[in-house]
């Protein structure tokens, strides 16, 4: 598969509308502004009761907590627990963010994206 740059990835996701969990509001927002509608949020739930949602609702979703430590850590447990529910992560958008941009922060990735348009 051809490298896909930002706007093609964004345009991709926003035809496919993946179900996709992120840490806050705002990275709910900044998602949400780029065209994104299944956005689930963690704060202030328990990881548990995500985790059971999203396994009701879909087979597959992709996880976009921040590229920092305590959000790699997130990551991780909650990609675990997904899988063990029979959810399959997508982590190639992640992969992509952390390899191809500086963005370290899901909340600033519709304003990254706007700084790339131009």
């Amino acid at each position: 598969m051809p490298m896909l740059d930002l706007d093609q990835w964004v345009a991709k996701l926003v035809e496919e509308q993946p179900f996709i969990l992120v840490e806050g509001p705002k990275d709910k927002a900044s998602l949400q502004k780029l065209g994104l509608e299944n956005i689930i949020t963690l704060k202030g739930k328990p990881l548990y009761k995500v985790v059971e949602r999203v396994a009701e609702e879909t087979d597959a979703c992709i996880i976009l907590t921040d590229l920092d430590a305590e959000g790699k850590k997130l990551y991780g447990r909650l990609r675990s627990d997904l899988q063990k529910h029979g959810v399959k992560v997508d982590d190639r958008f992640r992969h992509f963010l952390f390899k191809e941009t500086d963005l370290r922060q899901i909340e600033g990735l519709f304003r990254y994206a706007q700084r790339q348009e131009r």
